[in-house]
């Protein structure tokens, strides 16, 4: 008898979101076209509820699933130029070596250092999780995947801790949102329910959430750490973390951390900051963080001294190795293209309103909950999300019991599976740029979305204990 154990092997990324596409065109067929009415409220445009009317089907053909890809290029053009544009100015910045050398000085702070031992991974993931939380970081971390990666690398844990960081950082704060404006203050005024109240409860589900995700990344890179053969990513991070250490080796025990290198972090702090400022006080998004990015791409580079065509190039090389990612970033855009033109993101929202009727409150907000996870794997905007399904969720929590703030925190809980599902064009993204497959990240993901996942249930039943409103 064979001794081999059967593994589960998923086809590469560009396979898998393919197939995706191919399963929607498919759903075209099956799922009848329906619709309901918008109208504008405050200047956002909401469902109808009551309203829905099946309309003629609109299937979708092979020369659909063909033409989908590139208006997923259009409908996702700002956040594909975002990338391109972010991966240029870091490469430019990479250039002048003051991420390195910067790497090489935290990490020997790092190994001299009891605390920072014990609360790297703790601050870093909390900072994320707040940005999340209040301004709506979400494409925002994609560019941090850069310095995370060879950091984590450089620390001995592996590539997928790089990318936890930032990735599970923001998402779970955008999950658990207390001060989020684009879900919860689009949900909250939708439904009708005062701007950012019932704070104090969505600070604590926030303060737990966080929590719980600390100690599993903490949990999980003190394995890797001891045993790092135990990451999926072992074998792929082998080679870059021997280039690391031969870095390492030719610093000669001396690192030269020059006041070039600092100007051009003190450059690069200040563009983050002037983003959060922008975001915060002036609603910047997409283009207005793009320029700042660019700018910063000049900067960093005259102040590390790297000539003009030196920016050019590697601005150059730097959105010429994003490429793929720009390609990973359209098709999971087209699984929404495809699904729109077909009429069936409708009727998939009116199929399964019925379904969150039960006989107690408490059950009632979690279907809510599992509803709007699924829906959550057809429209990754909260804002988008909010305006599709609160409409119709808030007069709906009224019958069956459930109150309109625990609505808007079943909602909120849908996009805890951001960090997993291959439809999420950020999750993708940050994905591709961290060169993880998206199978070795399942792997690792997977529990996580399953403890997170429990954890809603659970934190979903003291609001009617409480008489949540």
């Amino acid at each position: 008898m064979s001794n081999r154990k059967f593994k589960l092997k998923l086809p590469n990324t560009y396979l898998l979101i393919f197939s995706l596409l191919i399963l929607f065109v498919i759903f075209t067929w099956i799922i009848p076209g329906g619709e309901y009415q918008r109208q504008v409220i405050n200047g956002r445009e909401v469902v109808v509820p009551g309203s829905f009317q099946f309309t003629q089907s609109h299937p979708q053909g092979i020369f659909d699933l063909f033409i989908a890809p590139i208006k997923g290029f259009v409908d996702g053009a700002q956040i594909i130029g975002f990338i391109l544009l972010v991966g240029g100015s870091f490469n430019v910045m990479q250039r002048t070596q003051s991420i390195e050398k910067f790497i090489q000085k935290l990490t020997r702070a790092y190994d001299n250092s009891p605390f920072l031992k014990k609360m790297m991974i703790p601050i870093l993931i909390t900072l994320f999780s707040l940005g999340g939380a209040t301004f709506g970081m979400n494409e925002e971390i994609i560019p941090f995947i850069i310095i995370f990666v060879p950091l984590a690398l450089a620390l001995g844990y592996d590539s997928i801790i790089g990318v936890a960081i930032p990735l599970v950082g923001a998402h779970i704060g955008f999950a658990s949102a207390f001060l989020n404006p684009f879900n919860v203050g689009i949900a909250q005024g939708i439904s009708e329910v005062p701007l950012f109240s019932g704070i104090e409860y969505r600070m604590i589900t926030w303060f737990i959430i966080n929590a719980v995700v600390i100690v599993f990344i903490m949990w999980y890179a003190a394995r890797i750490r001891k045993k790092p053969e135990l990451s999926p990513m072992y074998e792929s991070d082998i080679e870059r973390r021997k280039e690391f250490h031969l870095q390492m080796q030719n610093s000669n025990g001396e690192i030269t951390f020059s006041l070039r290198h600092k100007l051009v972090l003190y450059a690069f702090i200040s563009s983050l900051l002037a983003i959060v400022f922008g975001v915060i006080y002036f609603s910047w998004f997409i283009e207005e963080i793009a320029a700042v990015f660019f700018i910063m791409g000049i900067l960093t580079g005259v102040i590390g001294g790297l000539k003009g065509d030196e920016i050019v190039s590697s601005f150059i090389d730097g959105a010429k190795d994003l490429v793929g990612t720009a390609f990973i970033l359209a098709l999971a855009r087209a699984t929404v293209v495809i699904a729109n033109d077909g009429m069936i993101i409708d009727t998939i929202l009116y199929k399964l309103s019925p379904l969150v009727a039960s006989s107690n409150p408490v059950f009632a907000s979690q279907k809510m909950f599992v509803i709007q996870a699924v829906i959550n794997f057809f429209i990754h905007s909260g804002s988008g999300q909010a305006a599709l399904t609160m409409p119709i969720m808030a007069p709906l929590s009224d019958l069956v019991g459930v109150s309109r703030q625990t609505a808007i925190l079943a909602f909120q809980f849908g996009e805890l599976t951001n960090i997993i599902i291959p439809t999420s064009a950020v999750t993708m993204g940050a994905l591709s740029m961290g060169k993880i497959p998206f199978d070795k990240w399942a792997k690792w993901a997977l529990p996580l979305t399953v403890i997170l996942a429990i954890l809603a249930f659970i934190l979903l039943i003291p609001p009617f204990l409480m008489n949540w409103q």
